[in-house]
């Protein structure tokens, strides 16, 4: 199957969840999750324009966002397409690699403690910039799962509001993996659940909209539940063909 052939698929079965939800598809964003391929395949993505790009690590994403958005970048397709890129670090991020990915990805995906926040706000700060977060939330309770309890996020969100060159946008959650779609609803319901209660809360500086949450194998039930940005992978990048 073709990249052209994976984003009409794509598009076909998220209009039809947005269809029985009773949403727009243009209040939904799609990220392309390109940690596991190369430059080419990450260049193709931007020219069937997607313009969203997700990387878990900055080991991996550091070449392709050299030769897409660097300086030193070269012209072509893949540079005339980088002006419009977003960068989106969706991985668990090491307060130790806050000064690689800070000014470099547009969103940071996995705002979950208060040692990283702070290194934000002062990479930031240098930087004389805000940066957009989602605050990472482990609904679904699992060891394994980076993200703060739900019971810690109003806390947490009282600490970012004091934090200037911080910008929460939303709550991002991990479903359990390798379940069936179905089982992954009430994860996605109750990080829905938990933005409109911080939101009632008036905690911040101002409500947030996003949830980010939904994978390749499970993003039509988190359409169903309020999904505004889908994190996919394989089933829209498709698998390194090198």
């Amino acid at each position: 199957m073709t990249l052209s052939d994976r984003i009409q698929t794509v598009e076909r079965r998220l209009s039809e969840a947005c269809l029985r939800s009773g949403r727009r598809r243009e209040d939904i964003e799609l990220i392309a999750v390109t940690k596991y391929v190369g430059l080419q395949q990450t260049a193709d993505v931007l020219r069937h324009g997607l313009v969203h790009l997700g990387e878990n690590r900055w080991q991996d994403a550091e070449a392709k966002w050299n030769a897409i958005s660097g300086s030193h970048a070269e012209g072509g397709d893949t540079k005339a397409a980088s002006s419009e890129v977003k960068w989106h670090f969706i991985g668990s991020l090491q307060t130790n690699k806050v000064k690689d990915v800070i000014g470099k990805f547009t969103y940071i995906h996995s705002l979950d403690r208060s040692s990283l926040a702070q290194a934000i706000e002062r990479r930031a700060q240098q930087l004389g910039i805000v940066v957009p977060c989602f605050i990472q939330v482990n609904v679904s309770g699992e060891e394994s799962k980076h993200g703060l309890a739900p019971e810690r996020l109003t806390e947490f969100a009282r600490e970012l509001a004091d934090l200037p060159h911080i910008e929460p946008v939303g709550l991002m959650t991990m479903a359990p993996l390798g379940g069936e779609a179905e089982q992954s609803r009430p994860v996605f319901r109750g990080l829905r659940e938990l933005r409109d209660e911080l939101n009632a809360k008036a905690v911040l500086r101002q409500p947030v909209n996003g949830l980010s949450m939904g994978m390749s194998g499970d993003f039509e039930v988190a359409v169903e539940e309020g999904a505004t940005w889908l994190r996919l992978g394989t089933i829209l990048v498709g698998r390194n063909e090198q």
